[in-house]
């Protein structure tokens, strides 16, 4: 059975939900599912998040659009806000910025209709992701932004376990250091498996159904 537990930060409103086991992710084997439900949809927790993320970005880059993948829609509206605001020195202040996500077809493409090209084209976009870890995901958005016209300054994410995707610098909350022995496998080379021990639980984005 997995066990339950929560990272903790100096922030009461910025933790990490995890439970250890044996998960299955469309890519991926893992031990460790990392439950960010309420990040996603909580407006305390999104805020919170979206003020740890910022820092990274207030000072340094341009951003015109937030592409948000994984359900990060409410994290992108307060990160949005927090680098619109006055009170500090940033390269948004008193603009505007877009916040959308993508629309999937065969194969897990994103695509774009054309009254929304305009949010990317000729645009600094900056991808959100609730995780990432083997970056197909990222990646995906990161090829879709570069084929409308868009041009990607980073990718943010509550947890990752890469430093960079396609040569553009990942930033996140938690990071490997904040759960020393997680393992993320290929399906067919999962020690786990070869071990015995059964899948837990399937897990993507949407969250958590045991087996």
């Amino acid at each position: 059975m997995a066990k339950d537990f929560k990272i903790r930060t100096k922030n009461p409103d910025v933790f990490l939900r995890v439970k250890k086991g044996h998960f299955a992710t469309m890519h991926s084997h893992t031990n460790y599912f990392i439950d960010v439900t309420t990040q996603k949809m909580r407006l305390s927790e999104a805020k919170a998040v979206a003020k740890e993320l910022v820092y990274h970005y207030s000072t340094t880059t341009i951003v015109d659009t937030i592409l948000c993948i994984d359900g990060t829609e409410v994290i992108g509206t307060c990160l949005a806000d927090e680098l619109t605001k006055d009170n500090f020195l940033n390269m948004n202040s008193h603009q505007t910025i877009y916040v959308m996500s993508p629309e999937y077809i065969t194969g897990g493409q994103m695509m774009f209709r054309d009254n929304l090209v305009p949010m990317l084209a000729g645009k600094h976009v900056l991808v959100l992701a609730a995780s990432v870890t083997t970056g197909k995901s990222a990646l995906a958005a990161i090829d879709a932004i570069k084929y409308y016209g868009g041009t990607v300054v980073g990718v943010s994410s509550i947890f990752a376990t890469v430093e960079e995707c396609d040569g553009h610098p990942v930033t996140s909350v938690f990071d490997p250091n904040d759960l020393e022995d997680y393992e993320s496998y290929k399906p067919h080379h999962c020690p786990i498996c070869q071990r015995g021990e059964k899948i837990e639980a399937i897990v993507n984005s949407f969250g958590y159904s045991a087996l």
